[in-house]
Protein backbone atom coordinates (compact mmCIF):
# COMPACT_ATOMS: atom_id res chain seq x y z
CA UNK A 1 0.00 0.00 0.00
CA UNK A 2 2.59 2.57 0.73
CA UNK A 3 4.76 1.77 -2.13
CA UNK A 4 1.64 2.33 -4.29
CA UNK A 5 0.85 5.73 -2.85
CA UNK A 6 4.80 7.05 -3.26
CA UNK A 7 4.31 5.47 -7.23
CA UNK A 8 1.33 7.86 -7.21
CA UNK A 9 3.30 10.85 -6.09
CA UNK A 10 6.69 10.08 -8.25
CA UNK A 11 4.01 9.58 -11.36
CA UNK A 12 2.46 13.35 -10.24
CA UNK A 13 5.98 15.09 -10.32
CA UNK A 14 6.83 13.68 -13.70
CA UNK A 15 3.45 14.88 -14.99
CA UNK A 16 4.16 18.61 -13.72
CA UNK A 17 7.87 18.74 -14.94
CA UNK A 18 6.27 17.22 -18.61
CA UNK A 19 3.64 20.12 -18.64
CA UNK A 20 6.45 22.48 -17.76
CA UNK A 21 8.23 21.79 -20.64
CA UNK A 22 5.38 21.75 -22.73
CA UNK A 23 4.21 25.28 -21.69
CA UNK A 24 7.97 26.44 -22.44
CA UNK A 25 7.20 26.27 -25.89
CA UNK A 26 7.93 29.31 -28.17
CA UNK A 27 4.77 30.12 -30.17
CA UNK A 28 5.52 33.51 -31.82
CA UNK A 29 3.35 35.94 -34.04
CA UNK A 30 4.01 37.17 -37.37
CA UNK A 31 5.82 40.28 -37.23
CA UNK A 32 4.13 43.58 -38.24
CA UNK A 33 6.11 44.51 -41.33
CA UNK A 34 7.42 47.74 -42.04
CA UNK A 35 7.02 47.07 -46.20
CA UNK A 36 5.14 49.87 -47.63
CA UNK A 37 4.49 50.30 -51.01
CA UNK A 38 4.94 53.81 -52.81
CA UNK A 39 4.83 53.64 -57.32
CA UNK A 40 4.72 55.94 -59.30
CA UNK A 41 3.38 55.52 -63.09
CA UNK A 42 5.98 54.96 -65.64
CA UNK A 43 5.58 57.78 -68.95
CA UNK A 44 5.32 56.80 -72.16
CA UNK A 45 8.59 56.51 -74.54
CA UNK A 46 8.76 58.73 -77.28
CA UNK A 47 6.14 55.67 -79.08
CA UNK A 48 3.67 56.50 -76.99
CA UNK A 49 4.53 53.27 -75.34
CA UNK A 50 4.42 52.49 -71.66
CA UNK A 51 6.20 50.08 -70.48
CA UNK A 52 7.27 48.03 -66.50
CA UNK A 53 10.43 46.24 -65.91
CA UNK A 54 9.39 43.70 -63.56
CA UNK A 55 10.92 43.42 -60.15
CA UNK A 56 11.97 39.92 -58.13
CA UNK A 57 8.86 38.96 -55.81
CA UNK A 58 6.44 41.24 -58.86
CA UNK A 59 3.25 38.53 -59.83
CA UNK A 60 0.48 39.81 -62.10
CA UNK A 61 -1.87 40.70 -59.93
CA UNK A 62 0.71 43.32 -58.01
CA UNK A 63 1.66 44.85 -61.84
CA UNK A 64 -2.11 44.85 -62.31
CA UNK A 65 -2.88 47.07 -58.80
CA UNK A 66 -0.02 49.28 -59.09
CA UNK A 67 -0.61 50.50 -62.86
CA UNK A 68 -4.10 50.34 -62.52
CA UNK A 69 -3.89 48.03 -65.79
CA UNK A 70 -6.96 45.02 -65.53
CA UNK A 71 -5.74 41.57 -65.20
CA UNK A 72 -7.18 40.49 -68.97
CA UNK A 73 -5.84 43.66 -70.53
CA UNK A 74 -2.29 42.95 -68.66
CA UNK A 75 -2.39 39.26 -70.70
CA UNK A 76 -3.69 40.15 -73.42
CA UNK A 77 -0.84 43.21 -74.49
CA UNK A 78 1.89 40.88 -73.45
CA UNK A 79 0.73 37.55 -74.79
CA UNK A 80 0.90 35.53 -71.35
CA UNK A 81 -0.92 32.72 -70.85
CA UNK A 82 -3.71 32.34 -67.34
CA UNK A 83 -0.41 30.88 -65.38
CA UNK A 84 0.59 34.53 -65.96
CA UNK A 85 4.36 33.71 -64.96
CA UNK A 86 6.34 36.76 -64.49
CA UNK A 87 10.41 36.57 -65.04
CA UNK A 88 12.62 39.44 -62.98
CA UNK A 89 14.18 42.30 -65.73
CA UNK A 90 11.73 42.03 -68.35
CA UNK A 91 9.52 44.68 -69.62
CA UNK A 92 5.45 44.19 -69.84
CA UNK A 93 3.63 46.71 -71.76
CA UNK A 94 0.58 48.43 -70.13
CA UNK A 95 -0.45 50.73 -73.13
CA UNK A 96 -0.24 53.18 -75.74
CA UNK A 97 -0.90 56.81 -76.24
CA UNK A 98 -0.89 58.84 -78.64
CA UNK A 99 2.44 60.38 -78.94
CA UNK A 100 2.29 64.52 -79.28
CA UNK A 101 4.92 66.07 -81.42
CA UNK A 102 6.68 68.74 -80.51
CA UNK A 103 6.24 71.54 -83.03
CA UNK A 104 9.45 73.38 -84.58
CA UNK A 105 8.84 76.79 -83.64
CA UNK A 106 11.46 79.38 -85.43
CA UNK A 107 13.08 80.75 -82.08
CA UNK A 108 12.28 84.27 -81.11
CA UNK A 109 13.49 87.15 -78.83
CA UNK A 110 11.53 86.97 -75.62
CA UNK A 111 11.32 89.57 -73.04
CA UNK A 112 12.40 89.71 -69.41
CA UNK A 113 8.85 89.01 -67.71
CA UNK A 114 8.98 89.55 -63.86
CA UNK A 115 9.02 85.94 -62.06
CA UNK A 116 5.53 84.14 -62.11
CA UNK A 117 3.91 82.84 -59.14
CA UNK A 118 5.01 79.41 -58.10
CA UNK A 119 2.88 76.78 -59.54
CA UNK A 120 1.45 74.26 -56.85
CA UNK A 121 0.10 71.60 -58.42
CA UNK A 122 -1.68 68.16 -57.40
CA UNK A 123 -1.25 64.37 -56.85
CA UNK A 124 -3.74 61.30 -56.35
CA UNK A 125 -3.30 59.07 -53.52
CA UNK A 126 -4.68 55.09 -53.80
CA UNK A 127 -5.15 53.05 -50.67
CA UNK A 128 -5.45 49.38 -50.71
CA UNK A 129 -6.45 47.22 -47.41
CA UNK A 130 -5.56 43.10 -48.53
CA UNK A 131 -6.03 40.40 -46.99
CA UNK A 132 -2.24 39.29 -46.35
CA UNK A 133 -3.10 35.27 -45.85
CA UNK A 134 0.29 34.27 -45.66
CA UNK A 135 1.90 37.91 -43.70
CA UNK A 136 4.15 38.24 -46.19
CA UNK A 137 3.19 41.89 -46.26
CA UNK A 138 2.98 41.76 -50.48
CA UNK A 139 -0.61 41.62 -52.19
CA UNK A 140 -0.44 38.03 -54.16
CA UNK A 141 -2.77 36.10 -56.17
CA UNK A 142 -5.44 34.74 -54.30
CA UNK A 143 -5.02 37.84 -51.21
CA UNK A 144 -8.35 39.66 -51.61
CA UNK A 145 -8.90 42.92 -50.45
CA UNK A 146 -10.93 43.94 -47.41
CA UNK A 147 -13.94 46.37 -47.61
CA UNK A 148 -14.92 48.42 -44.71
CA UNK A 149 -11.57 49.79 -42.99
CA UNK A 150 -11.77 53.47 -42.34
CA UNK A 151 -9.19 55.80 -44.07
CA UNK A 152 -7.75 59.04 -42.92
CA UNK A 153 -5.53 61.68 -44.85
CA UNK A 154 -4.20 65.09 -42.94
CA UNK A 155 -1.90 67.32 -44.17
CA UNK A 156 1.16 68.70 -41.66
CA UNK A 157 -0.54 72.31 -42.13
CA UNK A 158 -4.19 70.90 -41.05
CA UNK A 159 -6.23 72.24 -44.31
CA UNK A 160 -6.73 69.26 -45.42
CA UNK A 161 -8.55 66.15 -43.58
CA UNK A 162 -10.27 63.42 -45.84
CA UNK A 163 -12.10 60.04 -44.92
CA UNK A 164 -13.41 57.11 -46.96
CA UNK A 165 -13.38 53.48 -46.75
CA UNK A 166 -11.22 50.96 -48.35
CA UNK A 167 -12.74 49.18 -51.40
CA UNK A 168 -13.65 45.33 -51.65
CA UNK A 169 -12.04 45.33 -55.18
CA UNK A 170 -8.09 45.25 -55.69
CA UNK A 171 -8.94 46.53 -59.07
CA UNK A 172 -10.57 49.65 -58.05
CA UNK A 173 -8.61 51.13 -54.80
CA UNK A 174 -9.56 53.83 -52.73
CA UNK A 175 -8.15 57.13 -54.25
CA UNK A 176 -8.31 60.71 -53.34
CA UNK A 177 -7.96 62.93 -56.09
CA UNK A 178 -6.41 67.14 -56.27
CA UNK A 179 -4.58 66.66 -53.44
CA UNK A 180 -2.45 69.64 -53.46
CA UNK A 181 1.59 69.67 -53.10
CA UNK A 182 2.55 68.54 -49.72
CA UNK A 183 3.08 66.67 -46.90
CA UNK A 184 0.41 64.19 -45.86
CA UNK A 185 -0.17 61.46 -43.17
CA UNK A 186 -2.27 58.30 -44.18
CA UNK A 187 -3.68 56.19 -41.99
CA UNK A 188 -6.10 53.03 -42.01
CA UNK A 189 -8.05 51.80 -39.55
CA UNK A 190 -8.62 48.04 -39.88
CA UNK A 191 -12.22 46.48 -39.74
CA UNK A 192 -12.86 44.33 -36.19
CA UNK A 193 -11.38 40.97 -36.34
CA UNK A 194 -8.38 41.40 -38.09
CA UNK A 195 -4.18 42.03 -37.31
CA UNK A 196 -2.30 44.21 -38.87
CA UNK A 197 0.89 42.84 -40.86
CA UNK A 198 1.94 46.26 -42.23
CA UNK A 199 2.26 49.66 -40.52
CA UNK A 200 -1.19 50.91 -40.76
CA UNK A 201 0.22 54.71 -41.03
CA UNK A 202 2.45 56.30 -43.60
CA UNK A 203 3.97 59.82 -44.21
CA UNK A 204 3.80 60.87 -47.66
CA UNK A 205 5.01 63.77 -49.70
CA UNK A 206 2.54 64.35 -52.50
CA UNK A 207 4.21 66.60 -55.97
CA UNK A 208 2.59 67.58 -58.73
CA UNK A 209 1.35 65.12 -61.15
CA UNK A 210 2.11 62.04 -58.57
CA UNK A 211 -0.05 59.14 -58.76
CA UNK A 212 0.53 57.08 -55.18
CA UNK A 213 -0.79 53.74 -54.31
CA UNK A 214 -0.11 52.55 -50.85
CA UNK A 215 -0.40 48.60 -49.79
CA UNK A 216 -2.11 48.15 -46.07
CA UNK A 217 -2.25 44.17 -45.20
CA UNK A 218 -3.70 42.65 -42.33
CA UNK A 219 -5.24 38.84 -41.69
CA UNK A 220 -8.13 37.36 -40.02
CA UNK A 221 -6.97 36.97 -36.29
CA UNK A 222 -7.89 33.31 -36.00
CA UNK A 223 -5.21 33.24 -38.61
CA UNK A 224 -2.43 34.82 -36.42
CA UNK A 225 -0.41 33.07 -33.41
CA UNK A 226 -0.41 34.35 -29.81
CA UNK A 227 1.33 37.82 -29.38
CA UNK A 228 5.00 37.77 -28.37
CA UNK A 229 5.19 40.25 -25.10
CA UNK A 230 8.59 40.41 -24.42
CA UNK A 231 11.78 40.44 -26.92
CA UNK A 232 12.51 36.78 -27.93
CA UNK A 233 9.07 35.70 -28.52
CA UNK A 234 8.49 34.71 -24.37
CA UNK A 235 5.67 35.68 -22.41
CA UNK A 236 6.74 36.56 -19.15
CA UNK A 237 3.74 34.90 -17.75
CA UNK A 238 3.85 31.76 -19.11
CA UNK A 239 7.21 31.94 -17.79
CA UNK A 240 6.42 32.77 -14.13
CA UNK A 241 3.67 30.05 -14.76
CA UNK A 242 5.63 27.13 -16.22
CA UNK A 243 8.61 27.72 -13.02
CA UNK A 244 6.04 27.49 -10.08
CA UNK A 245 4.74 23.88 -12.38
CA UNK A 246 8.19 22.92 -12.39
CA UNK A 247 9.30 23.32 -9.11
CA UNK A 248 6.22 22.08 -7.51
CA UNK A 249 6.52 18.90 -9.98
CA UNK A 250 10.59 18.78 -8.47
CA UNK A 251 9.61 19.46 -4.81
CA UNK A 252 6.62 16.29 -5.03
CA UNK A 253 9.34 13.86 -6.73
CA UNK A 254 11.89 14.81 -4.12
CA UNK A 255 9.34 13.99 -1.40
CA UNK A 256 8.86 11.04 -2.90
CA UNK A 257 12.09 10.00 -3.18
CA UNK A 258 12.41 10.77 0.40
CA UNK A 259 9.54 8.31 0.94
CA UNK A 260 11.04 5.31 -0.49
CA UNK A 261 14.57 5.68 1.59
CA UNK A 262 11.90 5.24 5.11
Amino acid sequence: MKDAFRRRWFSAGLLLTGLFFLLSLNLTQPSVSQAQVLYFTPTPNENGQIFYTVKEGDTCISVSLLNQVSLDELRRLNNLDAACVLITGTRLLLGTVEPQPTPAVPPTETPVLPSPTPFRGTGRVCIVLFNDVNGNAMAEDGENAIPGGAVSITDRLGRVSLTGETSASLEEPTCFDNLEEGEYNISVAIPQGYNPTTLLNYALKVSAGDNSVLDFGAQLSSQALPTPVSEGGRSPLMAVMGGIILLAGLGLAIYARLLTRK
